[in-house]
């Protein structure tokens, strides 16, 4: 086995989204996952607690960077606009063939489907402690962070739905604008 070689992770990740892609969710093994990436189950559970969190992982990375760009942009930012930011900046880290990959397999299951919808909720709220943080009321950064996500989902679905690479930030900022239009009552 290649245990030694570089980008285990990677490897392991690969082979995950090939094998869900070919034979379901359900229906591929952990033992199947290590087997095509040529490493041991041992060393996919030092990456992953199961196989769905090959699905999740990069889940905590993005809320840091998320919340982290809602904290620096600048103070004048509306909080909208400072949302729109933060997910753009999330968009632009995605790589469009595994993120339709990764789609195709989720919303082929419901159990998947609630623990994405778990994520989301988790990215909003995390958004609307970030901008409470910088001074927006409990209200407007609940709403506010509700209502970018929404737009983010939007967006990322038109973006994995779409055979070319488009670009995602430009997507999403489309569905803010879009958002502000439908508030704006225009």
């Amino acid at each position: 086995m290649g245990r030694w070689e570089p980008n285990s992770r990677g490897r392991l990740e690969k082979a995950a989204l090939e094998l869900y892609g070919e034979r379901g969710f359900e229906q591929t093994t952990v033992a199947e996952i290590a087997k095509r990436a040529g490493l041991t189950e041992r060393t996919f559970f030092r990456h992953f607690a199961d196989k769905r969190e090959v699905l999740f992982a990069g889940s905590t990375l993005l809320q840091d960077l998320l919340v982290r760009t809602v904290t620096e942009v600048s103070d004048s930012t509306a909080p909208i606009d400072a949302v729109a930011a933060a997910l753009e900046a999330g968009g632009a880290v995605l790589i469009h063939e595994r993120a339709r990959q990764r789609h195709a397999v989720i919303v082929t299951n419901a159990e998947l489907r609630e623990r994405e919808l778990i994520k989301l909720a988790s990215l909003a709220s995390a958004l609307a402690e970030a901008l409470r943080r910088r001074g927006v009321t409990d209200l407007a950064a609940q709403l506010t962070a509700e209502a970018g996500i929404a737009a983010f989902k939007v967006a990322f679905e038109h973006w994995v739905g779409e055979p070319d690479d488009k670009d995602l930030p430009q997507l999403i900022r489309k569905s803010f604008n879009e958002l502000k239009a439908v508030t704006a009552g225009k």
